[in-house]
């Protein structure tokens, strides 16, 4: 395919089309209050951070989105997306000097996803954190190959096929990549939300107090019906991304 990938400060202009391209997410992944404010302080803050991927027509296919951010003591932690976003945030507010970079998001065109492009844009986002001057990228990653709920990640992020690579699609080309699972970030992202918020976005009543299994989710969504309101913790798995500077 060909592509023309580069950090979205070198063309802002393409901000008035940067949220068109379509995505597979579920909705109500879409609703992470800290990731939502990373997203709306884009433009303002993290332009050198965020690649953007054009096909030979022009058209954005795909994008990679990453944060500078300060991590104390090296130690990864386990409130791993939420908290690399809270702290690139308040980093960049209180004018204080990021120690590292998360990679935020891998988005693909639903039609192209398969197509290896999703290798192509973890490459070119760990090139871009060695340009800005870090000498690893630190991925917070969702297994999305995570189909039981049930299964604790602590287990499934450290299966392994026969030639030893894990079973989880994305972990596998974080992998293949040259990437090293490191930890697994037992609630990295937390969406709260009220039942009928969760009906808005999954179309499951939430009528009982318990947990909910949601399509797409890598945990159960639990319920207090009593009191109107239902929270998700995701687990993901922490990968370090050598940048070679």
């Amino acid at each position: 395919m060909d592509l023309e990938i580069f950090p979205l400060a070198e063309r802002p202009g393409l901000m008035d089309v940067f949220w068109d391209m379509e995505t597979s997410w579920p909705e109500f992944m879409k609703h992470d209050p800290i990731g939502n404010s990373y997203y709306a302080c884009l433009e303002e803050y993290f332009l050198e951070c965020v690649l953007v991927a054009l096909d030979g027509t022009g058209r954005i296919v795909a994008k990679a989105f990453s944060a500078p951010f300060q991590l104390p003591d090296g130690d990864l932690p386990d409130n791993g997306w939420d908290f690399a976003l809270r702290s690139a945030l308040l980093t960049r507010i209180w004018g204080e000097s990021a120690n590292a970079i998360t990679a935020a998001e891998i988005a693909i065109e639903p039609a192209l996803q398969g197509t290896g492009l999703s290798s192509v844009m973890l490459a070119a986002l760990r090139d871009n954190a060695g340009r800005l001057g870090f000498s690893e990228l630190l991925a917070p990653v969702r297994p999305n190959g995570k189909t039981d709920v049930h299964e604790p990640m602590s287990a499934y992020a450290f299966r392994t096929r026969d030639d030893g690579l894990p079973v989880d699609p994305w972990l596998r080309v974080h992998v293949r990549a040259g990437g090293v699972i490191d930890r697994v970030a037992s609630r990295s992202m937390c969406i709260p939300g009220t039942v009928e918020e969760w009906r808005e976005w999954t179309g499951l009543p939430f009528d009982t107090t318990g947990p909910v299994e949601v399509p797409g989710a890598l945990a159960a969504v639990m319920c207090d019906a009593e009191h109107g309101v239902a929270t998700y913790v995701e687990p993901n798995v922490w990968i370090r991304h050598a940048t070679g500077r």
